[in-house]
């Protein structure tokens, strides 16, 4: 009987999916909508509002697949050529998206501080906005790109994994495997 991997192949790419999009919207839509609001002293309010927990859901349940998946294709990852470097790539992205996440979290957090002082948006302080606030502002402004950028390129090596196991490419590591 053959044995498949949907349950950890969902949990991968259903997560990376709504980390992905998630940063993506944020950086959009809710920072965006946050630069509409009439009242200078609610546009912090807005932009915080828009962030949930659902995020850190996506990321474990990302990271609890990938696990898995690495697990289920072990073999693979030692002996086929090419596929080992793809996910020591992978890996190093992954990091570099947790921590860019983090530290989206942090600024987040230091811009919940200035709720009911004036903005020119969620990202965007205004001459009246406290220092503090707005050094995490101008901060969250270039940060909010570089989480959807290292996601996205996650999504373009998990689709690389795909094409690894396409049977072209399994027939290039058999051959492989005989040779040497």
């Amino acid at each position: 009987m053959a044995r498949t991997n949907t349950l950890v192949r969902t949990l991968h790419d259903a997560g990376l999916a709504a980390w992905f999009g998630g940063a993506l919207m944020g950086a959009v839509g809710v920072n965006g909508a946050a630069d509409d609001v009439r009242e200078p002293t609610e546009r912090l309010r807005v932009a915080n509002a828009g962030w949930a927990p659902v995020n850190a859901v996506a990321i474990g349940a990302h990271l609890i697949g990938g696990a898995g998946l690495l697990r289920a294709n072990a073999d693979r990852v030692r002996n086929e050529p090419g596929v080992k470097p793809v996910v020591a790539l992978k890996s190093v992205v992954t990091g570099a998206a947790l921590a860019t996440t983090a530290y989206a979290g942090v600024l987040g957090r230091r811009t919940a501080a200035g709720v009911g002082h004036p903005a020119r948006g969620g990202v965007t302080p205004a001459p009246e906005t406290p220092a503090a606030t707005a050094e995490a502002q101008r901060r969250l402004r270039i940060v909010q790109w570089v989480v959807p950028a290292l996601t996205g390129v996650l999504v373009v090596l998990a689709a690389q994994q795909g094409e690894q196991q396409r049977p072209v490419g399994q027939v290039g590591a058999w051959v492989h495997r005989l040779a040497g």
